[in-house]
């Protein structure tokens, strides 16, 4: 009775102070904002068992990642003997839960299998982490604490482990010298019984009353110093991926507050009847943590420090400020110091201090490719770009604060719908001395209604370069007698550039004239060889009410391949070797990786892989709006990194499919003095090149 007493009371006190914990949680919850409302419970159930269970991401990374999946499913398995241990406890039960049978037994050999696994593990991670100098677990953000506290956790791990052996160790030990029976099976601990021959009843039991206590005391200890440690994601990961958001990586999310004043502008007699209630903000953005979703603040808890988001960066990469981790864990830190303080005089309370500049710089921030490769990396699905983004937005709808070359192109946007400063009249010269003529829309009988809207993008009417790329595919289109038409002079930026730099009033206005041109014309079908047009259209439009089905020209052709309707002559390709770099806004955005690779296989035997392909690829350093500004301070650019690993490949063509990256490797290539060797082309330009006539 009296274990049983002073187990009830320790445990009474552990429940109340992680109830404290949990109540401080909530409070620093109910200051922050709505987010997307969590429904799709098949899809969320489905990605908790691939990304949790399964442990997916983590195996993004094979070796280090079998360890850590050891651990997380060692703990999945022995969780169930530390319920049991808890109601023995309360009980004064032996072995409370025997009455499973054959279930118990196989729980609690996998139990006694697993804790040696994990404590071998465990001895790997801490030697790893204090003796090999890992470069992903340094940064300006992992100060001396940040070491110590996984030290402290590994140890921490370790000695639950050791605990667990030892007790079952114990406990086999003395049943089997007593006679009695013994409940459940435990292969390790039989063997390790076996190495103490000469230790008595007395002592087995000392042996397993010892290591009883050491183990649930430690489980008692570890649950209250999780929340303040870097492993709180030992309880935040699994309902984190749970609450992932479930939109493709490369969309953004909409801010109903603009909506409803961009609805204003255009329509003032039905904006206010459409705006949803409390859609005005008080601010726009992101400045300080009061102004962050429910799932920002999440996502901040269930931050690991693993550094894999920030390994994978390509602005870090490159030796710019921007770390993805640190964005998190800024935000983790900035709401512990003025949470509290907003609980207690209000939510209107400042201290004169922001996450916005305070935490997080401007140059942080503008460093950005908006790439997702730290939101394929996260192996808890944190969404980093979302956040930053966010924090975009305020700079640029609230202070007007952003670079002054994107301050042009949001003028040229507004001006001539389109980043440069080029006229409207002007998005139809791509199409001069072509020996077939372009459909235009407004040109067309009004009874016509052409299957696709091929839409040319800004690069594709205005690039030099680019202009090269569209003349081949409208060839293709032509050849293959294609029903479609383009829009001409009424085409405009789809708003993407001004989006991914933060300002969203701008977007949605830009989407808002095109939804409407595309109305007009009945427009059903569009096929564009831009991934950020792609994108947008097909992730981002039908949140303002523009529902089309989107094509990226690499699927068209793919599929026009293999259905026959498009012969290549492979022999007609220059070159013996064709190396692919993947978009980021076709990839990692939108998953389309196979379809260019089945084209370049077709166009030739000779496709060689960068050592950073598909979903693994390196930004090519344009994207986030960097396209059109100049890079922040670093150690060298990402286009340089990227062109040098296509470079690598000793391919003699660059394939690319995106008017950035076309201009970025092209950038790369005159750098490394190769433009006359190596040939930067779209695969609209190569199946052009080896399209049988």
């Amino acid at each position: 009775m009296l274990k049983q007493l002073i187990f009830t009371v320790i445990l009474v006190v552990t429940i109340a102070a992680f109830g404290y914990t949990v109540n401080r949680l909530i409070k620093l919850f109910r200051l922050t904002k709505p987010a997307f409302p969590v429904r799709d419970w098949g899809k969320r159930v489905n990605l908790l068992l691939k990304v949790a269970l399964g442990q997916s991401k983590i195996f993004r990374r094979p070796v280090v990642g079998f360890f850590h999946a050891l651990v997380f499913w060692g703990f999945c398995i022995i969780i169930f003997g530390s319920i049991e241990m808890v109601i023995d406890g309360i009980s004064g039960a032996e072995r409370s839960l025997s009455f499973l049978g054959p279930v118990y037994d196989v729980l609690m050999a996998a139990g006694d299998i697993f804790a040696l696994l994990v404590g071998i593990s465990i001895i790997i991670f801490t030697i790893r982490r204090s003796l090999l100098h890992v470069k992903r677990f340094t940064g300006v953000e992992m100060k001396s604490r940040s070491h110590v506290d996984a030290i402290v956790s590994l140890s921490l791990i370790l000695l639950l482990m050791v605990s667990l052996i030892l007790m079952n160790t114990g406990y086999l030990g003395l049943q089997l010298l007593s006679g009695t029976e013994i409940h459940g099976s435990y292969p390790v601990s039989r063997f390790i019984a076996g190495l103490l021959p000469g230790l008595s009843a007395s002592g087995y039991s000392t042996l397993y009353h010892i290591n009883w206590w050491v183990h649930i005391l430690t489980i008692f200890f570890f649950a209250n110093y999780l929340p303040y440690s870097k492993h709180f994601h030992v309880f935040m990961s699994v309902p984190n991926v749970f609450l992932s958001r479930l939109d493709p990586p490369g969309k953004l999310d909409n801010m109903e507050s603009i909506t409803g004043e961009v609805k204003l502008m255009l329509n003032p007699d039905t904006a206010y009847s459409q705006a949803p209630a409390g859609a005005v903000p008080e601010r726009f953005g992101v400045k300080d943590a009061g102004d962050v979703t429910w799932k920002n603040y999440f996502d901040s808890l269930s931050c690991t420090e693993c550094g894999r988001c920030t390994s994978v960066c390509p602005a870090n990469l490159t030796g710019k400020k921007l770390s993805p981790r640190k964005v998190m864990m800024n935000l983790r830190a900035r709401m512990k110091e003025i949470g509290p303080l907003m609980v207690k005089n209000g939510q209107d309370y400042t201290d004169n201090r922001s996450l916005v500049r305070d935490y997080v710089s401007e140059e942080e921030l503008w460093a950005c490719t908006t790439c997702n490769a730290c939101v394929q990396e996260c192996p808890v699905n944190i969404n980093q770009p979302s956040l930053i983004v966010d924090m975009r937005r305020y700079l640029v709808l609230e202070e007007g604060a952003a670079p002054g070359e994107l301050k042009s192109v949001f003028s040229n946007i507004e001006n001539n719908g389109a980043p440069w400063q080029y006229p409207a009249d002007d998005r139809l010269n791509w199409t001069k001395n072509l020996d077939f003529e372009i459909p235009v829309f407004a040109g067309l009988p009004a009874e016509t209604k052409p299957e696709y809207l091929f839409w040319v993008g800004c690069a594709g009417a205005f690039d030099d370069r680019y202009k090269k790329v569209v003349r081949a595919f409208a060839g293709i289109l032509n050849r293959l007698n294609v029903s479609y038409a383009v829009l001409g002079k009424e085409e405009t930026c789809t708003g993407d550039p001004a989006r991914r730099a933060g300002n969203e009033m701008l977007f949605q206005m830009q989407a808002m004239q095109v939804i409407e041109i595309l109305k007009n014309y009945e427009v059903k079908k569009i096929i564009t060889t831009c991934p950020h047009c792609f994108n947008t259209f097909k992730n981002e439009y039908p949140d303002l009410g523009g529902n089309y089905e989107v094509i990226s020209y690499l699927q068209f052709l793919e599929s026009s391949i293999s259905e026959g309707k498009l012969k290549l002559d492979h022999r007609k390709i220059k070159g013996t070797g064709i190396t692919f770099h993947d978009p980021c806004y076709l990839g990692r955005a939108n998953n389309i990786y196979s379809e260019p690779r089945e084209i370049i296989k077709t166009l030739s035997p000779g496709l060689v892989e960068m050592k950073r392909n598909k979903s693994f690829a390196l930004c090519c350093g344009a994207g986030g709006g960097q396209m059109f500004k100049e890079a922040e301070k670093g150690d060298q650019e990402i286009f340089i990194e990227r062109t040098g690993e296509a470079l690598e490949t000793g391919a003699d063509t660059i394939a690319t499919a995106c008017p950035f990256c076309m201009t970025m490797i092209t950038d790369g290539l005159k750098y490394k003095n190769r433009e006359e060797n190596v040939r930067n082309l779209d695969i609209a330009e190569l199946v052009a090149e080896a399209m049988e006539m």
